[in-house]
């Protein structure tokens, strides 16, 4: 899960309990809300064995994910847990914490040592200091490639591949072999896969192929991983997918520090959230209930913009049908200063999947983007663009109306244009499915059920177009 850190304080800590979750290798006996504090080692170093554990990690789809030890690692590792926290699947792939018990707002519900935390600037340190310049000029090189944004992932993309080498002797290995084998995001995704793709996703998808396939390249540089690893392409979809399906990152300095959390990391994502993560001074990280949560519910954390579907899809694998709008899918007007202040934004621009209502920023844009853009130069219309641009910046709701009224048929036969064609464009991306084999395309049928949310929500947007009396006629603007 790639999550935003929040600056807010745990709400059950008081600001001025320095101590209140001290370090678990101090004994201490005074008690929080959720937590009992336990006096445990907290590190965890790459010198340490593991025992009585299958010393090999499959990293095969069929796989399966191993979580027997996962409860007695997490203890000896430090990690502290509510009580009536509990893990739960339904099909034995996916996993994720429901609480049997009623939990308060402000409860914290787990908390995990520094020691345990995959910090990509710990990490980055680690790895540096065991390395002979490998490392360095690895992401040396991935900087020169378009990749700086992702710097401290591909830290954290190295650690995994280093641990699953080591095998028995990392400290990591339960949790390790607790990890998802099977995912359904664009990296592992076939070439096939793409062609069914519509054009968002595919370009998100895109995105995250292109961060794999670098990782993939400068990985020929680093030095503290065999050339074995380098090669098995499966183990690399798992290091890189367990990074990015499982990190929190810093939202102050996109990209500059990376963590990943185990046990903290098996929340999943809702569209309504009951819990967030704090991270404090020490980098200790503690999740802890923004609601009151009631028993036998599960406990969600946000991963995205509930908005925006196709980035999920694209980078979890996985479709929000509880998702209430979906970006509008507009991908030729140009992101340009002025469009952007319009609106222009994948969490702005909206159609409602419920209702196939269609977000203000839509209208704005397409209006002052589209519409007003294209008008005829005459006396009479060359002025209309810079004045509802300005009355839009300037708060001149009146002024804003009055142009939007004036040009509001062409806006809504712009918009139905766009609608039109996209649902034929569907229609086309589904006959391209048609005789192909799942077995061979296992993420195809994700891949359909994405592409009929995306039309339901498009087919209610084009009724209520029609219902207004929109037609399908070109339009002359004059």
């Amino acid at each position: 899960m790639r999550i935003f850190r929040t600056a807010s304080s745990i709400i059950v800590l008081s600001a001025s309990s320095g101590d209140a979750f001290a370090p678990l290798s101090r004994s201490t006996n005074h008690k929080k809300r959720g937590i009992e504090q336990r006096p445990k080692t907290t590190s965890v170093t790459s010198t340490a064995t593991t025992t009585s554990l299958s010393a090999y990690i499959a990293t095969a789809e069929n796989a399966p994910r191993n979580l027997a030890q996962l409860d007695d690692w997490a203890t000896n590792a430090g990690i502290q847990k509510v009580e009536g926290l509990e893990l739960y699947t339904e099909d034995g792939l996916d996993y994720q914490y429901i609480t049997t018990a009623d939990i308060p707002a402000g409860t914290t519900l787990m908390y995990i040592p520094a020691g345990v935390c995959l910090s990509s600037s710990a990490v980055e340190a680690e790895l540096n200091a065991a390395s002979n310049g490998g490392v360095a000029a690895a992401v040396d090189q991935l900087g020169r490639i378009g990749g700086q944004n992702s710097v401290a992932d591909f830290y954290l993309f190295v650690k995994l591949l280093a641990e699953f080498e080591a095998q028995e002797n990392s400290p990591y290995l339960p949790w390790l072999d607790s990890l998802p084998r099977l995912y359904y995001n664009s990296v592992s995704m076939t070439d096939f896969c793409y062609e069914c793709l519509p054009p968002l996703v595919f370009s998100l998808s895109r995105l995250e192929r292109v961060k794999f396939d670098n990782f993939r390249e400068v990985l020929k540089k680093v030095d503290l991983v065999s050339d074995y690893v380098k090669n098995d392409i499966e183990v690399l979809k798992w290091a890189f997918n367990s990074v990015y399906t499982r990190a929190y990152a810093d939202k102050e300095g996109q990209g500059s520090d990376v963590t990943v959390t185990p046990l903290g990391d098996m929340f999943n994502h809702g569209t309504e959230t009951d819990i967030e993560v704090y991270f404090d001074e020490g980098g200790n990280a503690m999740v802890y209930t923004t609601a009151d949560v009631a028993a036998n519910s599960p406990l969600r954390i946000s991963y995205g913009c509930p908005t925006n579907p196709s980035f999920l899809f694209a980078r979890y694998g996985f479709l929000d049908e509880s998702s209430p709008a979906t970006f509008c899918k507009m991908m030729d007007i140009p992101k340009t200063p002025e469009n952007v202040a319009m609106g222009m934004d994948f969490s702005k621009m909206l159609f409602y999947h419920d209702t196939g209502d269609i977000s203000q920023e839509v209208m704005d844009v397409v209006l002052y983007a589209k519409v007003l853009a294209n008008l005829k130069s005459s006396p009479e219309t060359d002025g209309y663009k810079d004045a509802f641009y300005n009355a839009h910046i300037q708060g001149d709701e009146g002024t804003k109306a009055q142009i939007a009224e004036q040009f509001r048929y062409e806006t809504l036969t712009e918009i139905k244009k766009h609608v039109d064609t996209f649902l034929e464009s569907l229609v086309e991306l589904e006959k391209k499915s048609y005789g192909k084999n799942f077995e061979e395309h296992p993420r195809l049928p994700l891949i359909l059920r994405h592409n009929e949310f995306v039309k339901q929500t498009f087919q209610k947007v084009q009724s209520n177009l029609a219902a207004a009396g929109v037609g399908q006629m070109e339009y002359e603007y004059a």
